[in-house]
């Protein structure tokens, strides 16, 4: 097997924001749902939706820091309300933290599953919006919308549907506006931030 395998491990260290609430249930074991804090050395916090199959009350303790790792998944939200793909952290192993500081690292790899799609903002900097499929060891993929920004845009836009990537960066949390029925509401959206791409199997 080559080193493209699918390859999913997020690293996350945050504070809880609201005690775990049942999520759903899965080849019989349970699973919970619980927000994150992240901040991030910008000042600016990425709010980020975990599920746990740990709902430790002593460990998800509103206001508590935790270190958290897992993966990155994804699944289409048929229920009309909200966005249609959804991003969540599936965690694998928490603790308390030791420090009230943020983290925020991921590694992956698969491959792109549609054409990227160059832009640039107002200020004329180069940003690439990429759709990456990461398999699961089970038959299954997860689809993770990422995006670059500068020359790692203008590297990314020459790719193709097919090519294989292997990426570290973050995954982060916005705010924008969608026009419903001539209202204006308020949704997230979640992505992964490109920082490098890698090659070799570097640990995280």
């Amino acid at each position: 097997m080559d080193e493209y395998r699918g390859e999913n491990r997020i690293v996350l260290r945050g504070q809880g924001l609201a005690a775990p609430v049942p999520s759903h249930r899965n080849h019989g074991v349970d699973y919970y749902a619980v927000p994150l804090r992240v901040p991030r050395l910008s000042g600016v916090d990425d709010v980020l939706n975990l599920v746990t199959a740990d709902p430790d009350p002593s460990l998800w303790e509103p206001g508590r820091w935790v270190d958290a790792q897992g993966e990155v998944r994804s699944y289409n939200n048929r229920s009309g309300q909200g966005s249609k793909l959804v991003i969540t952290v599936l965690v694998r192993s928490a603790q308390p933290a030791p420090e009230e500081t943020g983290e925020n690292r991921l590694v992956l790899a698969g491959a792109l599953c549609r054409r990227p799609t160059a832009r640039r903002t107002p200020l004329g900097r180069e940003i690439c919006d990429l759709l990456l499929a990461v398999n699961r060891p089970y038959g299954r993929a997860d689809y993770l919308p990422c995006i670059a920004w500068g020359s790692l845009a203008a590297h990314c836009a020459g790719l193709d549907v097919g090519d294989r990537l292997r990426l570290e960066g973050r995954l982060q949390s916005r705010q924008y506006h969608k026009l419903i029925d001539g209202e204006q509401v308020e949704r997230t959206a979640f992505e992964i931030s490109v920082m490098n791409l890698l090659d070799g199997a570097e640990p995280l």
